[in-house]
């Protein structure tokens, strides 16, 4: 399955799209796609509720589309997880995995503004696989169980601020990946049992209609159940909680592109989980 979310900030209506190009109205079975939606087994509750015909058909001529979840307790993001990344940063492929965290507000939807800081000049963008935890996890035994706690997947930007991140941060990276908007997301997340395989993925982003990255997962240096796995040993992963798993080579950092500016347009997509699009606007 597919799950959305649709409408204004703030008042986003959960639905799924249908095979037919309508959107199914999930309020019969949830008041959001929420920790409490993962807890109480929404997923299966919305199937059978698709089964029974409980859903009614849901307009949504002309409406935006939100992040597909609603604000997670956690993101915590994967740093330099593409070898070929960590060249273009100047860094070796890491031992263990980078963890970083951003703030949950900066969660958006896939077509929203990016807003540049105040002062900003390095503005940065990067296309990733978001992995939404479907299961309170901790302390795993090993990677084998990690996706058994998969929620589902979707498209993340996580846009960065080069010198909050690396000049000005003290070491800590989470400066420059806090700012409000700093996260879009969707525009679907994609269930667990859709998605064959999270390492067999293209992933790919363009500034201004022109090619940045196109790079696939396989090239992960630590896969998505290693990830969760080595995560689930030093934190408690909780329903709603997002992952970002790393960026493919082709950033501003890596010096062969500009860094974005007002008027600039992002647009990633990866294999089956859709495409966004957001404009770069001035805070």
């Amino acid at each position: 399955m597919r799950f959305m979310r649709l409408g204004a900030p703030g008042a986003e209506i959960p639905a799924v799209p249908t095979r037919e190009g309508q959107y199914r109205d999930l309020r019969p079975v949830t008041a959001d796609i929420d920790h409490a939606f993962w807890v109480t087994g929404g997923p299966q509750r919305v199937q059978a509720a698709i089964a029974a015909g409980r859903l009614p058909v849901l307009d949504a001529t002309g409406e935006r589309i939100g992040a597909p979840i609603v604000r997670p307790g956690a993101v915590l993001c994967i740093g330099m997880n593409y070898a070929a990344h960590a060249a273009e940063s100047g860094a070796a492929p890491p031992e263990h995995p980078v963890l970083f965290y951003k703030a949950p507000n900066t969660v958006i939807g896939p077509n929203d503004n990016v807003l540049n800081p105040r002062g900003a000049h390095k503005l940065d963008w990067e296309v990733e696989l978001a992995v939404v935890i479907g299961r309170r996890t901790r302390y795993l035994d090993s990677p084998d169980q990690a996706l058994a706690h998969v929620g589902g997947y979707a498209v993340s930007n996580d846009v960065s601020e080069r010198a909050l991140q690396l000049e000005t941060s003290g070491g800590q990276w989470s400066k420059g990946k806090s700012c409000e908007t700093f996260n879009p997301l969707g525009p679907w997340l994609v269930t667990a049992d859709e998605l064959e395989d999270p390492q067999a993925l293209g992933v790919r982003s363009w500034v201004n209609g022109e090619p940045r990255q196109n790079s696939t997962t396989k090239d992960m240096v630590f896969t998505v159940a290693e990830l969760i796995y080595q995560l689930s040993q030093v934190t408690v992963l909780e329903p709603g909680d997002v992952i970002n798993t790393g960026t493919p080579e082709g950033v501003a950092l890596g010096g062969r592109y500009p860094y974005l500016v007002p008027g600039d347009v992002i647009e990633m997509e990866i294999d089956g989980l859709g495409r966004q699009r957001q404009t770069v606007r001035q805070a």
